[in-house]
């Protein structure tokens, strides 16, 4: 088998090989225009200018005429790293754009980034992040992914890319900017739950999970720009692993791009990972695997690896290496030729003054925040409030309202977030909404970050003194998001107690969770009557959770991640191998194994009855295709949308499975009483395998189809389809 194995990597290797020079063979007359002009200037080049142009914000080189390329990141909005200005819009945060279970509102997003981006003078943006979760929350970067299926997450991240970059003749125009893929790959299969800890998969997981984000990004939407994660593969760091980097990455997908380090990564060859005893060896490393870019926020000279003062001596003495500084300098001056930046002029820029966001950019992040908001739980109907029942109602929580910061962001906007002209607080959102017609009664309550519980009692005779309780709790940025990892997935400080302090005034209370990652809600789930999921909204967050609140918007967004019940539940995920049926039953003896709240899930204001799926042909060939369809109805009062989900599990195959997966979803919109047909393709996509050579193959045999509205068996109907 060992030996089938290496003869099979032995053969990708040599087509992929032979793949990418037929490409350069048929390389457009654009790109061979570029790669003439990139050629001439590389040779007219001294060593230390190439050296120079491998790193961020390489300044522009005037004796040659080569022009800066600035970056920065655009997950939800554009942010200037370690800089806040430009009035950017701050969109929902990327957990928050999957919920809407709508790709082309993440394209939109990342469009209307791309146009702010450029009035900026940023060409190159370190976005998105392609990783699936892993089911572990206690990591603090859950926020920034699209959630934890890899067909999800390749969607959405497709999206982005399309949007920001543009396709066809759009791309890398003037209205578009480049992206980058990250982190390249299995970054959240982490031990402890720690950024950048140790992680340690199979090569199967690898290409089941984590690489179908990239691979999709590279084929569909011509990713320009890709950045490996801090880890190691295989006792392999990500940064010098010539199997990632040049057999997978460039060899077998195809990818033609720029690669740029995670921050400091290179010298962390030896810092962290212990194998170059210098940063010199540490810069050969990296760039023999094929890193182009040294990525050195703040420029600290200590931590740059792709410096004259590491680099310069070494080569001129050894002058073959000079090939990879060559090789390295070509792609990132092919991706300033791409982008146009040899033919604009540099944009001057008055920090004080210069305004990138837009109005109608500004609404769309707001419409795009509605369509996020997840509906949790809802009791009795308590929610949508009335206005015209109600006389006045309660604000409580440390998350209800911020104040603009005097430096930095707002940290209700979750990571990676640019400072917005303004932000619009939960009490700020339901004072608009309701005007005169309801008096407000505020109170903090407690804080995110200390223990007291002096506001307890304001807290308390606000809800006394109100007929309804909207009570905002959750995290924020100082206690989530890169880097703020936690061992506890409970509510931060006593939030908890402020819960069921104001539970106990006996009055209707709906939560309102602003977070960026699953948390163990128990007693919420238990005893609050109506829970809604927002994650981080954006700037206009406030206005878009009173719509939800008063029924203006009906929630019709879908959990991306699964809900823990313990922290010692983890990891918790839909995507589940068979358990063990001997003793122990694969069963947990002291706690539910089911999640609290499951991939997929979100309810409506309104009620909506789906059919017995129907397969288009019930048997086909193993390289046939057919469909499935399903009815769908809203059977409620009120107009909703419904996330229309479908699964695929292969019965019988010749290697271990997970139990299902997702390959195919819909959001629609449906009027009271209107019934619509949602139908999925199933082919190849849908119905492939790795099999024991790490071959994709659909397999003879049944496949049971699931279609329904969440991941939960009950919540589900299938069909069978046979293929031989």
């Amino acid at each position: 088998m060992r030996k089938i194995v290496l003869v099979g990597f032995a053969l990708i290797a040599l087509i992929g090989c032979n793949s990418t020079k037929n490409e350069s063979q048929s390389l457009s007359k654009e790109d061979s225009e570029i790669a003439a002009k990139v050629k001439s200037l590389v040779s007219k080049m001294t060593l230390e200018e190439k050296i120079a142009e491998m790193t961020q914000d390489a300044p522009a080189n005037e004796r040659l005429g080569i022009p800066y390329m600035k970056y920065g990141e655009a997950l939800h909005g554009l942010w200037l790293v370690l800089d806040y200005y430009g009035n950017t819009t701050v969109y929902p945060q990327a957990i928050a754009a999957a919920s809407t279970w709508q790709p082309e509102l993440v394209k939109k997003m990342a469009s209307q980034t791309a146009i702010e981006a450029r009035a900026l003078g940023v060409t190159h943006t370190y976005s998105p992040n392609l990783d699936v979760i892993s089911g572990d929350p206690r990591y603090g970067r859950v926020e920034e992914s699209y959630g934890e299926d890899p067909y999800l997450v390749s969607r959405m991240g497709v999206a982005f890319i399309q949007g920001l970059q543009g396709m066809g003749d759009e791309r890398f125009d003037e209205n578009h900017v480049m992206a980058t893929a990250k982190h390249f790959i299995g970054y959240p299969e982490n031990r402890r739950g720690i950024n950048g800890g140790f992680s340690d998969m199979s090569e199967r997981r690898l290409r089941e999970i984590y690489l179908p984000p990239f691979e999709a990004a590279i084929k569909e939407a011509k990713i320009g720009s890709l950045m490996p994660g801090h880890q190691d593969y295989n006792g392999v760091p990500n940064h010098m692993n010539t199997w990632l980097l040049k057999d997978i990455l460039r060899d077998e997908l195809g990818f033609d791009g720029l690669i740029v380090s995670d921050n400091n990564d290179i010298a962390r060859l030896g810092t962290m990972h212990f194998i170059a005893e210098n940063r010199t060896k540490s810069a050969l490393l990296g760039l023999k695997a094929g890193v182009d870019m040294d990525l050195v926020i703040g420029k600290i000279e200590e931590l740059a690896a792709y410096n004259t003062k590491v680099l310069k001596d070494t080569i001129t003495k050894n002058p073959k290496l000079e090939k990879y500084i060559d090789k390295a300098t070509s792609r990132i001056l092919t991706a300033k030729y791409q982008l146009g930046l040899f033919d604009a002029k540099p944009k001057k820029i008055d920090k004080k003054t210069v305004y990138a966001g837009k109005k109608e950019h500004q609404e769309f992040a707001y419409e795009m925040a509605k369509k996020a908001i997840i509906l949790l739980k809802n009791d009795n109907n308590l929610l949508p409030l009335d206005m015209s029942k109600i006389k006045s109602l309660a604000v409580i929580g440390p998350n209800a309202h911020e104040n603009r910061p005097e430096k930095g962001t707002y940290s209700l906007l979750g990571g990676y977030s640019g400072l917005p002209p303004y932000y619009v607080s939960v009490l700020d959102g339901l004072k608009s909404k309701v005007g005169e017609n309801v008096k407000i009664n505020y109170a903090k309550g407690c804080d995110l970050l200390n223990n007291s519980k002096a506001d307890f009692s304001n807290a308390v005779a606000a809800a006394k003194n109100s007929d309804a309780v909207v009570l905002v709790v959750g995290g924020s940025r100082r206690t989530g998001g890169e880097g703020v990892d936690r061992a506890d997935l409970n509510l931060y400080g006593v939030q908890n107690e402020l819960v069921e302090a104001i539970h106990k005034t006996g009055k209707p209370v709906i939560v309102v969770l602003i977070n960026g990652r699953p948390l163990s809600i128990n007693y919420i789930a238990e005893n609050i009557p109506s829970v809604l999921e927002t994650w981080y909204l954006g700037m206009r967050s406030g206005d878009a959770i009173a719509d939800a609140l008063f029924g203006d918007a009906n929630p019709g967004g879908k959990l991306t991640v699964s809900f823990p019940r313990s922290v010692g539940q983890v990891p918790v995920t839909y995507l589940e191998r068979p358990d063990f049926i001997g003793s122990g039953k694969g069963l947990f003896r002291d706690v539910d194994k089911t999640p609290l709240f499951p991939f997929g899930y979100g309810l409506s204001y309104t009620k909506f009855k789906l059919g017995t799926p129907k397969l288009e042909n019930s048997t086909i060939a193993i390289d046939g295709t057919t469909s499935v369809s399903v009815e769908v109805t809203n059977i409620g009062e009120r107009e909703g949308d419904e996330v229309v989900q479908m699964y695929v599990r292969d019965d019988y195959a010749s290697v271990g499975r997970y139990l299902k997966m997702l390959k195919g979803f819909k959001r629609i919109t449906l009027k009271p009483g209107e019934t619509k047909t949602v139908s999925f393709n199933l082919g190849f996509n849908e119905l492939n395998v790795l099999n024991q050579q790490m071959k994709k193959v659909v397999e003879p045999g049944t496949f049971t189809i699931s279609v329904g509205t969440s991941s939960m068996e009950k919540d589900l109907q299938t069909a069978t389809l046979r293929a031989k």
